[in-house]
């Protein structure tokens, strides 16, 4: 069974920054897609940022310019570097990966969510 762990999140001031990162472990043969979500309270999970294998990535426009999504292949582990942070990017952050196993069969799995807080 493959699993996924976030780790990072934190308290911080408005203006500051912090580093998520995402360890996938387990079966795996091939990641495809690895991304970052977030759900604050009251509101839907939302795709943050997303990045596919070939190195191509994509953001939602409230993130755009402040958040780098970067990955090491080796380690089969995902970053989000949050700068320039601000009160409403408080949330619990996801990390979703998929792929294949040893096993030939396909993966999707969730982490458990690390929380951010801005204060402002």
């Amino acid at each position: 069974q493959v699993q996924v762990v976030e780790s990072g999140g934190g308290l911080v001031q408005a203006g500051g920054s912090l580093r998520l990162s995402c360890a996938a472990s387990g079966p795996i043969a091939k990641i495809n897609a690895m991304n970052w979500h977030r759900q604050s309270p009251g509101k839907q999970r939302e795709l943050v940022a997303a990045l596919t294998p070939s190195g191509s990535t994509s953001y939602v426009d409230s993130v755009k310019g402040r958040f780098t999504i970067s990955r090491d292949n080796a380690k089969n582990t995902l970053y989000l570097q949050m700068d320039s942070l601000k009160a409403e990017d408080t949330a619990v952050y996801y990390c979703y990966v998929n792929g294949r196993t040893t096993r030939f069969t396909n993966f999707d799995s969730w982490g458990q969510g690390t929380q951010v807080t801005v204060s402002s």
